[in-house]
């Protein structure tokens, strides 16, 4: 799963190549949402099939686990806000990550259930009781396990543990080596396996080198790839491509090929919906794949059966 980030009204991150909004203002997401001049692209992208959907993270999250989301624009969930919603994203709106413990969270859970929209939980303090609470209420998705949550205990498993123990649920892991060490991705894998989806949770530098950059309302510095709020260490984001965290699964946490293609693929594309088209090699579904040398490195790639120009493969350099 690729994730890339936007903020309010032109900025995204991407998962499972669904292109992610920042928490917002109620304007904000409707003018995004309801396809704006600066949206329309986007809007065209994901009706012709390049992306499965639109991802909003947020903006009903715990501001205890805001991470390098700005804390002014959380709130509780608002079921009004979240039918307007999805009623101007027009079926693109395809996920919405949420704080489960939150006022009126687990009702907006079984609601976007009802609207096909996929609940995914994360920037959270829910214990493991309310983590389940929330996946029997229809919750499918845990986002980027490890980050953003109360962290594992003996004593209270929290949405960590409940999440890995619940087959219904597809965990996500940011695989760049910064968050998430490889023996804690080992363990996941280990409680999990097929349901392990890999994430870039990838940000606008992303490809472009250190810097300062913007995510959503927070000034952003990347160096030596890493990306953390301006002034401080909280992580904000990651700069990797879906290649990059494919490898990595491979030479860090030492996956077999065929596990960590499907952690990049099959899973992600399953836990979307779009696995009839996509995901795996089969008669039938799109002909998307890539081309690696013998040290993993993507060489061509097949979009739908035609061959990408090299200059349009991200990561390229």
């Amino acid at each position: 799963m690729t994730r890339t980030s936007m903020p309010p009204t032109s900025q995204m991150r991407a998962k499972a190549r669904c292109p992610t909004f920042e928490p917002s203002a109620t304007d904000d997401l409707v003018g995004a949402l309801g396809h704006q001049p600066v949206h329309v692209g986007l809007a065209l992208v994901v009706a012709g099939r390049a992306m499965p959907g639109v991802h909003l993270e947020g903006p009903y999250l715990s501001r205890d686990r805001c991470g390098a989301h700005d804390p002014a624009l959380l709130r509780a969930p608002d079921p009004a806000e979240f039918r307007r919603l999805v009623r101007l994203g027009r079926g693109h709106l395809r996920m919405i990550t949420l704080a489960p413990e939150l006022p009126g969270a687990l009702g907006l859970v079984r609601e976007a259930a009802d609207a096909g929209v996929i609940a995914a939980v994360g920037h959270t303090e829910a214990t493991g009781g309310t983590a389940r609470a929330a996946f029997d209420a229809g919750a499918r998705v845990a986002t980027h396990l490890f980050n953003a949550m109360r962290p594992l205990h003996h004593r209270e498993g929290g949405l960590i543990a409940a999440a890995l123990d619940d087959p219904r649920v597809t965990v996500e892991l940011i695989n760049d080596g910064g968050h998430v060490e490889p023996a804690v991705a080992r363990l996941a894998f280990a409680a999990a396996g097929p349901r392990v989806a890999l994430i870039t949770d990838a940000m606008a530098a992303t490809g472009m080198g250190d810097g300062r950059y913007r995510l959503g309302a927070m000034d952003v510095e990347v160096r030596g790839g890493r990306a953390t709020l301006a002034g401080g260490t909280s992580i904000a984001g990651s700069t990797i491509t879906m290649a990059d965290a494919f490898r990595r699964a491979v030479t860090d946490i030492g996956l077999p090929i065929e596990a960590a293609a499907r952690a990049a693929s099959l899973t992600p594309a399953r836990a979307l919906g779009i696995d009839a088209r996509t995901g795996s090699l089969e008669p039938g579904k799109d002909a998307d794949l890539a081309v690696l040398d013998d040290d993993l490195i993507v060489t061509r790639v097949m979009k739908r059966g035609a061959i990408v120009p090299r200059a349009r493969i991200l990561g390229d350099n």
